[in-house]
């Protein structure tokens, strides 16, 4: 029996959430704007997300977070939230067909940014799937 790591369980979830995400939000922004849609959702997931963190007790003091972890969740917090206005934003003009898989452009440059500056060394297989990944953005990109 093959075994998969746990990490992979989590991706494929995540894009099954991502997936849902999508379809889901090009149908609620019918009628509303795109960033206050944005905050809409935002509002939902950090209500949802600190009751998730309290009822498994997972609550700590904040205080105690080292600043170097303030620092880069708050950058990661910042992108986030600019990645969710773009993302909108071409949802609500686009087709999200073309929209999710031309958002996924962020797997070439979390490749390239892992390479640069955290030191990661993807093999030939991994960069093979990253060009792969980089020429279904560019198909999709492409006017009809």
């Amino acid at each position: 029996m093959t075994t998969y790591p746990a990490w992979l369980v989590w991706a494929l979830l995540s894009a099954v959430f991502a997936a849902l995400t999508a379809i889901f939000a090009k149908v609620g922004l019918e009628g509303i704007d795109s960033d206050y849609a944005t905050l809409f959702r935002t509002v939902i997931i950090a209500v949802l997300l600190f009751a998730f963190v309290m009822a498994t007790g997972k609550w700590t003091d904040p205080a105690a977070i080292p600043r170097r972890s303030w620092v880069f969740l708050t950058l990661s917090a910042l992108a986030t939230g600019a990645s969710w206005v773009c993302y909108f934003r071409a949802l609500k003009i686009g087709d999200a067909s073309q929209v999710a898989p031309v958002d996924k452009a962020s797997v070439i440059l979390v490749a390239l940014f892992a390479f640069a500056f955290l030191g990661e060394r993807p093999g030939a297989r991994e960069w093979t799937g990253i060009a792969l990944v980089a020429a279904g953005v560019v198909v999709l990109a492409l006017r009809r």
